[in-house]
């Protein structure tokens, strides 16, 4: 940091700030200063002019009056333009209907930049200029001997308040572009935490479904091991090498996801979402881990999109994990998929509910359902007529099933 900014307490990185000179700084005390120097301005003008006639006192009093309060309204002249205005106008009336050499206050051109700069209502607005050009005209034209000078007055109070009100314009067009301009700012915010929020909650659900299945092949297997331990150490060693296969698959997924998350230069070594063409290996686990599994698929089943593939897998993956927990080994389960016109349906079902002893996560049906609306399916989870318990979601595809 500069000795400059140190002493100043500026930003370090010199964010560029717009100038604001004594008018934006001080605004009452500069309309005031203001005010003060039109009324010197004026009185000092119009004591140039004339023939030196004296006034009759009643006259003297109504001008002086007619200058202090015309000017020293221009101290409100920005809360109150129209108002301030119309004082300034009526006390320039006067003070040109007075002996007074014809000549009205200095602070009308102020007031008609000001009306321009300032009155948000147009009605007024043009009201407040056209009663100012009147004004002058009563002067120049009535009161006073028209000379060839006078069409550039009236173009010039003209001016003045065309000035005020297209910085008026300028003004509402940035003060627009900013609260655009943050407005856009907010919306960017708001849609990256979404987007955090919704890729969290895609992360958890891979998490979940990859932990929760593995994690309960392996400790069905390991129990099946420690049944058999002392009977049939050949069984019980075949149930610990299906815990170290499952183990391994759930560190596989997880790198994968890690991958995902932190690509790096050996990401494409890594094995591929898992999808409709390792669901007959899937079942194949389920079998070992004492599932009776059948798995029924069309035959001219289309190509599916990535994520369709996907969350068919993990549908068919977390309905099954579901029925080793609940229905426990030996549940007979039929995974069935069919294609539809422009989507495929998956069916889950088995003829046991209850029986198992793993305990549930919870997050099951509602990870499913959730998976198969975010692509615009649905979900269904119950127990049927039959009195087996079935899981079916239909995912769109997309296609036209040609």
């Amino acid at each position: 940091m500069t000795k400059t900014d140190a002493k100043s307490g500026s930003d370090p990185l010199g964010t560029w700030r717009p100038f604001r000179g004594p008018f934006a700084r001080w605004p009452r005390l500069a309309d005031t200063i203001l005010a003060l120097l039109a009324l010197m301005l004026t009185v000092s003008m119009s004591s140039s002019r004339g023939d030196g006639a004296d006034l009759p006192p009643a006259a003297e009093v109504l001008a002086a009056a007619a200058f202090l309060i015309g000017n020293l309204a221009l101290i409100w002249r920005r809360r109150h333009p129209f108002r301030v205005h119309a004082i300034v106008v009526l006390a320039s009336l006067v003070a040109v209907s007075a002996p007074l050499y014809g000549q009205p206050v200095f602070a009308l051109s102020i007031s008609l930049y000001s009306l321009g700069r300032y009155e948000g209502i147009r009605q007024r607005s043009f009201l407040g200029v056209a009663a100012g050009i009147a004004l002058l005209a009563l002067d120049r034209l009535v009161l006073d001997v028209p000379d060839s000078s006078d069409p550039g007055t009236f173009l010039m109070a003209f001016l003045v308040w065309y000035i005020g009100r297209q910085i008026r314009f300028r003004g509402e067009y940035l003060r627009l572009l900013k609260e655009r301009a943050e407005q856009l700012e907010r919306e960017q915010h708001a849609g990256a935490e979404k987007a955090v929020a919704e890729e969290r909650t895609r992360i958890a659900r891979e998490l979940h479904d990859i932990v929760a299945h593995q994690v309960s092949l392996m400790t069905v297997q390991a129990g099946a091991a420690k049944v058999v331990a002392d009977k049939n150490p050949a069984a019980a060693q075949e149930a610990m090498g299906l815990v170290e296969r499952a183990g391994r698959t759930a560190l596989d997924e997880l790198r994968h996801l890690m991958g995902v998350l932190r690509p790096d230069a050996d990401s494409l070594a890594r094995v591929p979402q898992p999808g409709i063409r390792y669901l007959q290996r899937l079942l194949d686990d389920f079998r070992k881990a004492g599932l009776t599994a059948s798995l029924d698929i069309d035959a001219d089943l289309p190509a599916l999109p990535v994520r369709v593939d996907l969350s068919l897998y993990r549908i068919v993956q977390e309905a099954l994990t579901n029925v080793l927990k609940h229905a426990g080994p030996g549940a007979n389960t039929t995974v069935s998929i069919y294609r539809e016109a422009k989507s495929i349906r998956v069916e889950i079902e088995n003829d046991r509910i209850g029986g198992g002893s793993l305990p549930g996560t919870g997050y099951g049906i509602a990870g499913m359902r959730e998976r198969a609306q975010t692509l615009g399916g649905t979900l269904e989870a119950g127990v049927t007529e039959a009195g087996r318990f079935r899981v079916r979601a239909v995912l769109p595809t997309g296609s036209n099933g040609a």
